[in-house]
């Protein structure tokens, strides 16, 4: 989604929003309309650019599966102190142990089904989600 401002808007306070490949105008966009509703910003992929939205907002990280980020380890020694929320996305075992280890306060299991946000990428199916869903706890 290109402007998710629109979305956020709409949502309840408490609500989470991923920002995910933002360019910065719009990131401070986003950050200030999930300042005035009460939701939780979580930047994928950039633990400073989270950092700095925690300031006066319930801002935290997002972090892609397979993928690495930009800050992480700032990100990871300022988030117990400060109570930062940490996600982790996981397609499978792997992602599930990260998040694990990280100590992810959510991990998200995706894809069920074929996405559009993720053309050609292998869906996991109900069954293989529910197994690995299970074995998460």
């Amino acid at each position: 989604m290109p402007d998710p401002r629109a979305a956020a808007s709409r949502l309840p306070p408490g609500a989470a929003v991923v920002a995910r490949g933002l360019p910065p105008a719009l990131l401070e966009g986003l950050a200030r309309l999930a300042r005035q509703r009460r939701l939780v910003l979580l930047v994928a992929g950039d633990g400073r650019a989270a950092l700095r939205h925690a300031r006066g907002l319930r801002a935290g990280l997002h972090l892609p599966d397979r993928r690495g980020s930009t800050g992480l380890l700032p990100f990871l020694l300022a988030r117990r102190a400060r109570g930062l929320p940490l996600t982790v996305a996981a397609h499978g075992r792997a992602g599930l142990a990260r998040g694990r280890r990280l100590g992810a306060d959510a991990v998200i299991l995706s894809p069920v089904f074929p996405t559009a946000s993720h053309p050609g990428a292998p869906a996991l199916g109900l069954w293989r989600w529910a197994a690995l869903a299970r074995r998460a706890g």
